[in-house]
């Protein structure tokens, strides 16, 4: 998950609904046929608000997505609504997006901007049970003027492994903590460590493919990540490094190598879901995403050429 406005996706596509359409292509090459199965989802975001719950996830299904990333929901009706919703149409909610880590995040030196990350995770927790999602996404911390990188570090581990991870043990609920554009884990090494320290089956990584595109590469991650990942996050960014300037893409039409993104999953035998983080739209552009990805599931180029 990312602060910053996503710009310039396209708002609109010619396609047709795919909701038959398979996960991967039949003449899918080799190396992208087998080593990995990959789930389609897409965040709630990208679903039209107009509509309500069962609907927006009876169009989710139509198109084509399997599942849908949920955000941390308070209002316990409302949460019950989606459930609801889910069970009705059979799109599986598979993880729920915290939202309460930007603003409040756990490794502030402030007792009550802890307090509050800490209750908005656990809300988070109770969400995931309700909609029987198995992972919770959690950014672990963030560095800035007066957060050092070393204690960023400290007392995001200490706040995950005495307050979060008990309660999600309780839950049989995964927290899985993604690099973003937090100053932290900017490495695939790091990132390996961080999660390792826990030595938890409850604390896992979450990997956005895009996020890492500004100082690395997402397959070189992927491969180093291994099966430490346990969700992904797809989307895509045009750099102009000339200018120190990059745009948000549609997924095909930015600088990543989705093919080798592809055979780096498969390699780490990636067996999960990956949720579409871009633009939200209506049902023609929701098509053509899903067909996008189903291309790059398949081992092809999401796009046969950059608009």
């Amino acid at each position: 998950m990312t602060k910053l406005t996503r710009r310039d996706v396209l708002k609109t596509a010619a396609a047709a609904p795919l909701a038959a359409c398979a996960h991967t292509f039949a003449a899918a090459p080799a190396t992208a046929a087998a080593g990995s199965t990959v789930k389609r989802a897409v965040l709630v975001s990208m679903l039209p608000t107009t509509l309500g719950w069962m609907e927006r996830f009876a169009l989710a299904k139509e198109v084509g997505f399997d599942g849908v990333e949920m955000q941390t929901m308070t209002d316990r009706a409302e949460a019950e609504a989606v459930a609801r919703a889910s069970e009705d149409t059979g799109l599986t909610i598979h993880s729920v997006m915290n939202m309460a880590h930007w603003e409040n995040p756990i490794s502030s030196a402030d007792p009550e901007v802890v307090k509050r990350s800490v209750d908005g995770m656990k809300t988070s927790l109770t969400n995931a049970a309700l909609w029987k999602a198995g992972v919770v996404l959690l950014v672990p911390a963030v560095v800035n003027a007066t957060t050092s990188y070393a204690d960023a570090w400290t007392r995001s581990q200490r706040v995950i492994r005495d307050q979060l991870l008990p309660v999600a043990a309780g839950f049989k609920v995964t927290i899985a903590v993604e690099e973003v554009w937090n100053k932290f884990l900017l490495s695939p090494l790091e990132f390996v460590r961080y999660v390792d320290d826990f030595k938890s089956p409850y604390l896992k990584a979450y990997f956005d493919v895009g996020n890492v595109v500004l100082y690395g590469f997402p397959q070189d991650w992927i491969r180093t990540l291994g099966s430490r990942i346990v969700r992904l996050h797809l989307k895509d960014f045009k750099m102009d490094r000339s200018e120190g300037r990059f745009d948000w893409k549609n997924i095909g039409e930015g600088d990543i190598d989705w093919q080798d993104v592809r055979r780096a999953l498969n390699e780490i035998r990636f067996n999960g879901w990956a949720t579409t983080e871009i633009e939200g739209g209506e049902r023609a552009y929701l098509s053509d995403v899903v067909k996008r990805v189903d291309r790059f599931l398949g081992g092809f180029k999401p796009v046969e050429k950059s608009a």
